[in-house]
C-alpha cells in the first residue's frame, strides 16, 4: 500500500506581498495618491517654519511611498497576467515569492507551500516527494500517484484522505486501472465506529482557534418547519399550513419537496422578519425538504467509491494509512525540525522537501541494518 498525504508548510516569503494584479493596481494608486497629498503639503509649509528634522523626515517619507509604488507599476508591468489555477480561477500572486501560495491551516492562514509524499505501508520508506505553490490537494494526487508507478504493482493499493478526494480524479484512477481508496467528507459519518466521536473532540485552543463563534441563526431555517410524514402537510413556525408546489424538484442531483406559504398568511405575519431575507420585496416564504440523491441511470466514481470504502474489507485496507503517512511528516516536522521552508521558488522548495525526505529514507535504512 501507498499512503498519500501533504503537509503546508510557511515559505521564505511575506504574507503582506499577496494579492491580484488589481489588488496591486489599487494599493500603487493609494501610495501614489498618498504622496502626491504629503508633496503638496510640503509646498503649502514652505512658506512657514518648518523644524529641519521634521521637514526632512517627511521628505523621506514621501520619497519611500513614491519608490514602493514604483515598484508595484514595475511588477504589474513584468507579469502582464494574473496567477491561474486548475480550473481557471484567479489566484492571487506574490511579489516575494510568485510561485507560493496562501493557503488555509488549522492555525491560520500562511504564504508557503505543500510538501506531498508517498510512503510505503511495508517499510515506511518515502518514495516519492513533492513541493507545491498550491493548498489544493485535489490537484497533487495524480501527479505523485503517476509519479509512483516504476514502483507499483498490480497488487499495489493507494489511499488518501478527504482532500484529494473529487469525482474527476476518481474518475482518472478508475480509467488507468488504479486501485486506491479515496476518503470522502462524509465517510466518518457512515461509519458506526465514529458514531460516539463528537464527545471525545477537545475545547478550542483559544491561542490558535482563528475561526468565528457560530452565531445563532437570525431567520427560520428549513429545520425549524414541521413537516408531517404521513400526511404531508408542512406547518411554519407561526402555526400556518404551506402549500405543496413541487414533488420531484432536482436541486444539485437531490431531489426534493417544495413548499410555499400563501399571501394571506405571509403578508399580515408579525414574524415576516424572522422568516424572510428581504420582507419588503418576497411576498411569501418557500421552503424544500430534500429526500435524497436521484436515481441516474449511471452511476458515479464517488458512488463506487463510497460503497467500496465502506466496506469491511475497505475499512480495514484503509485503516492502515493514518499509521504509514502520519508517523513519516512527526519524524519530519518535530524531529527534523522542518516548520518552514527556507528558500524561495517552488524548483528550490521541492528541492529542499525532497532533502528532508531523503534523510528520513536514509535512518529508515540504516535502522533496519540495510547500512552495515
Amino acid at each position: 500500500m501507498f499512503a498519500i498525504d501533504g503537509v503546508k508548510l510557511p515559505s521564505n516569503a511575506s504574507k503582506a506581498k499577496s494579492g491580484t494584479r488589481a489588488d496591486f493596481a489599487h494599493q500603487a494608486d493609494k501610495l501614489e495618491a498618498a504622496a502626491k497629498k504629503m508633496i503638496e503639503r510640503h509646498r503649502e509649509n514652505d512658506r512657514l517654519p518648518v523644524e529641519p528634522d521634521l521637514a526632512e523626515k517627511s521628505r523621506q517619507r514621501s520619497a519611500s511611498l513614491q519608490e514602493e509604488a514604483a515598484q508595484l507599476r514595475q511588477w504589474l508591468s513584468a507579469n502582464p497576467q494574473d496567477r491561474k489555477g486548475s480550473k481557471g480561477a484567479i489566484r492571487k500572486s506574490n511579489r516575494t515569492d510568485p510561485e507560493s501560495a496562501k493557503m488555509a491551516t488549522s492555525k491560520g492562514v500562511i504564504q508557503g507551500y505543500t510538501g506531498v509524499a508517498a510512503v510505503d505501508a511495508k517499510h515506511q520508506i518515502i518514495i516519492e516527494a513533492q513541493a507545491h505553490g498550491t493548498g489544493s490537494e485535489q490537484e497533487l494526487l495524480l501527479p505523485v500517484v503517476r509519479a509512483t508507478q516504476a514502483q507499483a504493482t498490480p497488487d499495489t493499493l493507494y489511499t488518501a484522505d478527504a482532500g484529494y478526494h473529487s469525482e474527476h480524479n476518481l474518475k482518472e484512477l478508475a480509467q488507468e486501472n488504479i486501485n486506491a481508496l479515496i476518503a470522502d467528507n462524509g465517510m466518518r459519518q457512515r461509519d458506526e465506529r465514529f458514531k460516539d466521536q463528537g464527545k471525545h473532540k477537545a475545547k478550542p485552543d483559544p491561542l490558535y482557534d482563528k475561526a468565528h463563534p457560530k452565531k445563532a441563526a437570525r431567520r427560520y431555517r428549513p429545520q425549524d418547519f414541521t413537516l408531517d410524514p404521513e400526511t404531508g402537510i408542512c406547518t411554519c413556525p407561526a402555526g400556518k399550513q404551506l402549500y405543496r408546489n413541487g414533488t420531484n424538484c432536482l436541486h444539485n442531483g437531490q431531489l426534493a419537496t417544495k413548499y410555499s406559504g400563501t399571501q394571506r398568511d405571509c403578508l399580515p405575519c408579525e414574524q415576516r422578519d424572522k422568516c424572510l431575507r428581504t420582507p419588503e420585496k418576497t411576498k411569501v416564504r418557500q421552503v424544500a425538504f430534500f429526500r435524497g440523491k436521484a436515481n441516474t441511470t449511471e452511476e458515479s466514481h464517488t458512488d463506487r467509491m463510497k460503497r467500496t470504502i465502506d466496506s469491511e474489507e475497505g475499512k480495514a485496507r484503509y485503516g492502515r494509512r493514518f499509521a504509514t503517512v502520519e508517523p513519516v511528516f512527526g519524524n519530519l516536522r518535530h524531529n527534523k525540525r522542518l516548520d518552514r521552508f527556507t528558500l524561495r521558488g517552488r524548483k528550490k522548495v521541492d528541492t529542499q522537501w525532497k532533502l528532508y525526505c531523503l534523510v528520513h529514507n536514509i535512518e529508515k535504512l540504516a535502522h533496519h541494518g540495510y547500512g552495515q
